[in-house]
């Protein structure tokens, strides 16, 4: 291969990484929840910091346009994606304001959408993968609530 061509190759493995990850680093608590709850939020490979107390967490998989469009204010047309994530906050876990995040029950699964500088986290409760369709999300018992990050 040509440089250039390996250039461009490498240049597009980086994107994609990118783009996987573009929900990774540090965010500020932006809206009125995150602020109330959990305060800022971190995401690495492997480990979500809230409260600036780390909890072990798994990318499960991507989400499609539709769910996310199911569990945030996103047009499904546009190719949005986030991500699914598994993880285990214990209910027992207070944070700001000696709140929970799932009241008496345990975190287990967390979604995200990045937008620019902006992050949206939809928390879920429950052993079960969440059903992330529109009347699925609407009617959850599990869903413990949306929060918004930014940068």
């Amino acid at each position: 291969m040509t440089p250039r061509i390996l250039l461009a190759a490498l240049l597009l493995s980086l994107s994609s990484l990118a783009c996987r990850a573009q929900d990774h680093g540090y965010w500020t608590a932006a809206g009125s929840t995150a602020n109330a709850i959990t305060g800022d939020l971190g995401i690495l490979k492997d480990r979500v910091t809230i409260d600036l107390v780390s909890f072990s967490a798994v990318a499960v998989r991507p989400l499609t346009s539709a769910e996310v469009a199911a569990v945030f204010d996103a047009d499904a047309n546009a190719g949005v994606t986030g991500t699914l994530y598994h993880l285990n906050i214990p209910a027992s876990r207070r944070f700001l304001h000696k709140n929970t995040i799932c009241g008496s029950e345990d975190t287990q699964w967390m979604t995200t959408y990045a937008s620019g500088r902006t992050l949206q986290v939809a928390f879920f409760s429950g052993a079960s993968t969440p059903v992330l369709t529109f009347e699925a999300v609407r009617n959850s018992p599990d869903l413990c609530g949306t929060f918004t990050y930014a940068r």
